[in-house]
């Protein structure tokens, strides 16, 4: 495991199942439309659509359901389900909001979700969260979303830091793949167990991790940042 980079600058966080507990919103939708196709929805067709931007959802879900060149339908679909199930409020994760406000206080930090910008709000929004971030961006506001890089790229030039300089929270293998091509620091809370196999710099189980915690709150008191928590 990695050494924190030196020096730490900024933080970028993603938000659906890792700060915000959205999966279950999503986890509804997607096994309505799974069965009103004749299909279970379970760990293997979550693992299909997890992280993903609404229209990659929708093109994998396509796919495995065998609906060729149905994916824009089963994508209007998921946000409108999504849209709705985000309505009965989402709750922040056990230990994100802690660990969101000490990051701020200490350095720059952002989201960078791969959700549609009326969902990243609402979730955001819901979780009480809205108002740490300064800088948030959306699937919808970029050329091409997780896993391409440029959602992270596009974070860490907003807040005038190089990526090299800044750390990624991420739970999912999409999320993952874009911080990592982007060139920051991965930290992984995964949102399906065990996450043993998912890329990483630093691996938790929670984001109340007091070694997290712990890490987050020294980031004001040292110039040089140390190690990442253990």
């Amino acid at each position: 495991m990695r050494s924190l980079p030196t020096g730490t600058e900024a933080v970028v966080f993603d938000c659906d199942g890792l700060l915000v507990d959205t999966e279950a919103c999503w986890t509804v939708a997607e096994t309505a439309i799974f069965a009103a196709h004749g299909h279970p929805f379970g760990p293997e067709q979550k693992a299909l659509v997890i992280g993903r931007s609404v229209d990659a959802a929708g093109e994998a879900m396509a796919r495995y359901l065998g609906r060729p060149g149905a994916g824009a339908e089963l994508a209007a679909d998921l946000l409108a389900r999504v849209r709705k199930e985000l309505a009965r409020g989402a709750a922040a994760l056990p230990g994100a909001a802690e660990l969101v406000r000490a990051c701020r206080a200490a350095v720059p930090i952002a989201v960078a979700s791969n959700s549609p910008r009326e969902l990243l709000d609402a979730a955001l929004w819901s979780a009480g969260l809205a108002d740490c971030f300064t800088h948030s961006f959306a699937a919808d506001e970029v050329r091409a979303p997780k896993p391409a890089p440029e959602l992270y790229l596009t974070a860490c030039e907003t807040l005038g830091v190089a990526p090299r300089r800044s750390v990624a929270f991420e739970d999912s293998a999409t999320g993952i793949a874009s911080a990592r091509a982007a060139g920051l620091y991965v930290a992984v809370v995964p949102s399906l167990a065990p996450g043993t196999g998912l890329d990483h710099d630093w691996l938790g189980a929670s984001l109340a991790d007091p070694g997290l915690q712990r890490w987050a709150r020294e980031l004001r008191r040292e110039p040089s940042r140390g190690s990442a928590p253990r």
